[in-house]
């Protein structure tokens, strides 16, 4: 069951993110209603296979840790290998990071055999949402990203979130991405509830004084973290996750 706390948390976002939808549907003269892309589940055909491996795995293996998100997440496989090897994988940590996930993606495993059926974890640690910002609207990807929250607290009951900012992306502050990725992170934060969801900011970590991006900590395409940048999110998140590991969290 959903903490008694995180579900007036979660009308509230909700009440919100309604309230913008409602005066940008105003403005849009003359078209119909839509649903929410980032809140519809939706599957793609090139990790269905993936998918299922990763959750027969789980169940099989067991999994105390659940890292969930996209190609940022699923990068621990390649440029943060070392990091996980030697902190994450003695903790019965699973890496569900797919490539190309938007929230919707997330929203479909989810419901199709990610969690529950003997995948339990005591920490999700999620971090989605960047993929959306070429396509939604920040109201749109917050609520994606409150509805994925939900769907874990129906699940894993038992189970901590630790729910992360989207990390900054493209070099300068003031990019049109970067600006709606600011927006997303203002609202999710108030998904905290201390108690079930644990909203961890951590994305001025990979950043300079000056608002640009740490470029050590970024590959090229300012946006896949280095190995640089996974030692940065390491070290910003484990004091928090090994709480959240403990018997009685503060």
């Amino acid at each position: 069951m959903i903490s008694t706390n995180l579900l007036p948390r979660l009308a509230l976002v909700f009440t919100l993110l309604l309230t913008g939808s409602v005066a940008l549907s105003a403005q849009a003269s003359g078209d119909s209603a839509k649903p929410n892309p980032a809140l519809v589940p939706a599957t793609r055909n090139t990790w269905i296979s993936t998918h299922n491996r990763l959750a027969s795995a789980a169940r099989q293996e067991g999994c105390d840790i659940m890292f969930l998100g996209d190609s940022i997440t699923f990068g621990w496989k390649d440029n943060g290998k070392s990091i996980w090897e030697e902190r994450y994988a003695p903790l019965k940590s699973v890496n569900f990071g797919l490539g190309g996930d938007r929230t919707e993606n997330i929203l479909w495993r989810l419901q199709n055999g990610a969690l529950g059926g003997g995948i339990n974890p005591k920490v999700v640690v999620l971090m989605i949402g960047t993929n959306n910002t070429g396509r939604d609207s920040a109201e749109q990807i917050a609520e994606g990203i409150a509805a994925i929250v939900q769907e874990i607290g129906k699940r894993a009951p038992k189970a901590k979130v630790l729910l992360l900012d989207i990390f900054p992306r493209s070099e300068k502050p003031d990019d049109v991405r970067r600006v709606k990725i600011d927006a997303i992170n203002a609202i999710i934060a108030k998904l905290d509830d201390a108690q079930q969801v644990f909203f961890l900011p951590i994305g001025q970590k990979f950043l300079q004084p000056d608002g640009t991006l740490n470029n050590k900590a970024f590959k090229p395409d300012n946006l896949h973290l280095s190995p640089v940048g996974y030692k940065i999110w390491a070290d910003a998140m484990d004091a928090k996750l090994s709480e959240l590991l403990s018997p009685n969290p503060a």
